[in-house]
């Protein structure tokens, strides 16, 4: 017993981790009224010198899917901590997935490895119905 885990223990601990990884590679912040899930591909570990696409799968309080066509949406990349640089600031596109359709989403390569700040700042275009809201999550880049 002591030491020795048996492969039942083993599959068991792989899938925990596996689940951890995977709920952390699609991280969800909340604003207001105001819910982003937030990717980076490939699989939440950007590296630097390689295009990565950020997306945010927005939604109000009740589930709907807020598409980049009805949000004035803006995204600020820097670096943590902030340093006199400007900041990136990429423009966003619509882009969908099996679930999600238009999107906000960004192809961004990071010039080096380090700590970096995403922000997402919106509003909603006259007529829809969501508070302006500002989501933000760290990404740390690699080699």
């Amino acid at each position: 017993m002591g030491l020795f885990l048996n492969h039942r223990q083993i599959i068991a601990s792989l899938l925990l981790c596996s689940m951890a990884s995977a709920s952390f590679a699609h991280e969800m912040v909340v604003s207001g009224d105001v819910a982003a899930m937030i990717h980076l591909d490939p699989q939440d570990h950007p590296k630097a010198g390689v295009p990565s696409q950020i997306w945010f799968a927005l939604t109000k309080k009740a589930g709907e899917p807020i598409p980049l066509s009805h949000c004035q949406c803006h995204l600020v990349i820097y670096p943590v901590p902030r340093q006199n640089i400007a900041p990136l600031t990429p423009t966003l596109k619509g882009f969908s997935t099996e679930k999600y359709k238009d999107i906000p989403s960004a192809v961004v390569t990071f010039s080096k490895a380090g700590l970096y700040r995403l922000e997402l700042v919106g509003e909603p275009i006259k007529g829809e119905n969501f508070s302006r809201f500002k989501v933000s999550r760290e990404v740390m880049v690699t080699k």
